[in-house]
């Protein structure tokens, strides 16, 4: 059957502009890091990107390397849009990223050019697209001078392959040299994409100031802190949790006991608020209007409009949020911290 979106696909979600740039971004965006590999349901998958793009999500992030195995995100995705959303391309902002290990021998990850449009082009392939939206370095490589890295992405914009060039996870001062190189190339940086939420507050200060100040936007992913401000593990980790999968995100050391006590007061206050945990962590890291969008995951279409109804949820006073404060602590879990420190 020919998929037809909703006539109100744009009614209930509210939209930002990215940095100082004219794009606009939904707050929520949907990530396919995780459920969007060959272990997974097409056919759910299909259901749950079609689902939120009829609730007005319009931008969807993909990485060389989602899956399981790497790439087959990005495969399953593309066959999603030949077969449902090909006719609404030019409503979709697709972005993907290249900078972790995808093929053996020296030219398979990190920040050369080589492996940065390589990347990139095997991405359009399996996407089965001329172009996305954004080309973001995934993450900062040491031993690679970043004005080759930059030029990768001024290249990937300029061959138009990438209509715009972003970073991920790359500290304030990295992001700062990566800015004025970009510029110089005429190229601006148009979106930083670090991890973000109640558990880990490492852009506050300087990288969110630097963003505010040269108009970069913010796309914040993992605001759920790789799923432990849902909840979920309070009663023990479930047998079916990524948290016992080897690759997970989610370490052991993560869910310490004082850990488990703060998100245990942090439910707490979510559902005298009238939030649900994930609703609650949303709407926090949204708080912030440098923020641009949230880039949740879902496994299910309950899962998605569950944490779309943050969209209908009262706005967070002041004095929730001096509360939140207090509650939401730096807890050791920014698994990307070696790529966001100097």
């Amino acid at each position: 059957m020919t998929f037809t979106a909703s006539q109100d696909r744009y009614d209930a979600m509210r939209y930002r502009r990215c940095g100082a740039k004219g794009l606009l971004l939904p707050e929520i965006s949907l990530g396919l890091w995780q459920n969007f590999g060959h272990d997974r349901s097409t056919q759910d998958q299909e259901s749950i990107v079609l689902r939120a793009f009829d609730l007005g999500i319009t931008h969807f992030d993909l990485a060389n390397n989602y899956g399981p195995p790497p790439g087959s995100a990005e495969e399953n995705f593309g066959s999603i849009l030949r077969k449902s959303l090909g006719s609404y391309r030019d409503e979709l902002i697709i972005s993907t990223k290249a900078g972790y290990r995808m093929w053996p021998g020296p030219y398979g990850e990190w920040g050369s050019k080589k492996y940065l449009l390589s990347s990139l082009d095997q991405s359009l392939k399996r996407l089965g697209l001329d172009y996305v939206d954004i080309f973001y370095s995934h993450r900062f490589d040491p031993s690679t001078p970043l004005e080759e890295t930059m030029g990768a992405l001024d290249a990937a914009v300029r061959s138009g392959k990438a209509l715009y060039a972003g970073v991920s996870s790359y500290s304030a001062t990295r992001t700062a040299a990566a800015i004025n190189i970009l510029q110089g190339l005429g190229t601006p940086l148009l979106v930083h994409q670090p991890s973000y939420s109640m558990l880990n507050r490492w852009i506050e200060g300087d990288l969110l100031n630097l963003l505010g100040d040269t108009g970069v936007g913010c796309v914040a992913f993992s605001p759920l802190a790789q799923g432990m401000l849902t909840g979920k593990y309070l009663g023990g980790v479930p047998s079916t949790s990524r948290a016992t999968v080897d690759d997970s995100s989610i370490f052991p050391e993560h869910l310490t006991e004082v850990n488990l006590s703060r998100i245990r007061e942090i439910t707490a206050f979510a559902e005298k608020a009238g939030f649900t945990p994930a609703q609650l962590a949303i709407a926090w890291v949204l708080r912030d209007p440098r923020v641009t969008s949230a880039l949740i995951g879902a496994s299910s279409i309950g899962q998605l409009e569950e944490n779309l109804a943050v969209l209908r949820t009262p706005t967070l006073t002041a004095d929730d949020l001096q509360q939140i404060d207090a509650l939401a602590i730096d807890s050791g879990v920014n698994i990307w911290a070696p790529s966001s420190t100097d």
